[in-house]
């Protein structure tokens, strides 16, 4: 018994002594790539959020602790490529100065040391919180850009259709809808996408804790596009709205963010009856 008890005892100190060195060697590999994110998430209203991700992610790792300690240490040699692939793309990325290409290297040197350090079951585990850390990142100003812009457009074409529907007095050019008594303009912000990211976060932790098939995981995570669309949808047709009622002031400061805020809630609410629909679901 006391055998056994020592070799637990050694086993939970080299694995502490890996953690820790291994943080030690990420912050100082990372160092300037972890402040570039953080004034990211503070000057990017789309990226706010991702001062939460490094923090779920390390939650997802955590409710692992039980599984994990009963995994043997079991290195991957192959993992040692992975490792050195990552590395080649930062040092590209840092002397191209392309900050994506930085920053998506932190996934790839994860796995590849987990896979070095603590072999292939470990991995299995832990890939998931890994490859979460993707929704800290900002996309590039010209992906976001393309993906944007037809978002405005789809959901100011929706937003005019609602609003007609409920009687109002609009017209629409591009994406500027024009009430009786103000002008909106559906802008980058209140395009839908970041509604989208933020969904497809949540969507993914969701289905992290969900005790379902796959089939239903990638379901639930899909339905994040459908709900962040309809939220944003609503949103602009709410906005609209009060401003024919009341003005162009209501369309903005307070209530504009507060309206965001309602609308992550309700959309959240949609994710949560998606996730209540599968469960009743038997088909798969």
């Amino acid at each position: 018994m006391a055998t056994t008890n020592n070799s637990t005892h050694t086993k939970d100190f080299h694995l502490i002594v890996f953690i820790v060195l291994i943080v030690s060697g990420l912050i100082l590999l990372y160092y300037k790539t972890f402040i570039g994110l953080v004034y990211d998430w503070q000057h990017n209203d789309n990226f706010s959020h991702g001062f939460f991700i490094p923090l779920i992610s390390g939650f997802m790792i955590y409710t692992l602790r039980k599984p994990l300690h009963d995994i043997p240490f079991k290195p991957f040699n192959s993992g040692l490529l992975l490792l050195l692939l990552g590395l080649c793309q930062l040092i590209i990325a840092r002397i191209g100065s392309e900050f994506f290409l930085d920053r998506t290297s932190l996934i790839l040197v994860l796995l590849g040391l987990s896979l070095f350090l603590f072999g292939i079951e470990w991995t299995k585990k832990v890939k998931i919180p890994i490859f979460y850390l993707i929704f800290m990142i900002p996309l590039p100003e010209i992906i976001w850009n393309r993906i944007a812009f037809p978002m405005q457009l789809f959901a100011s074409y929706w937003a005019e259709i609602a609003i007609q529907f409920l009687g109002i007095p609009i017209f629409r050019q591009g994406n500027v809808l024009h009430l009786s008594n103000t002008t909106l303009e559906v802008v980058d912000a209140c395009s839908g996408l970041r509604s989208l990211v933020t969904m497809f976060a949540l969507s993914a932790l969701v289905t992290w804790f969900m005790n379902a098939s796959i089939i239903r995981k990638w379901i639930l995570f899909f339905a994040a596009i459908p709900i962040a669309v309809l939220a944003n949808i609503i949103r602009l047709t709410v906005t609209a709205m009060l401003a024919s009622q009341y003005g162009e002031n209501m369309a903005q400061g307070f209530l504009h963010d507060f309206s965001g805020l309602l609308i992550f809630a309700f959309g959240l609410s949609l994710l949560m009856f998606v996730n209540y629909l599968l469960t009743k679901i038997h088909f798969f």
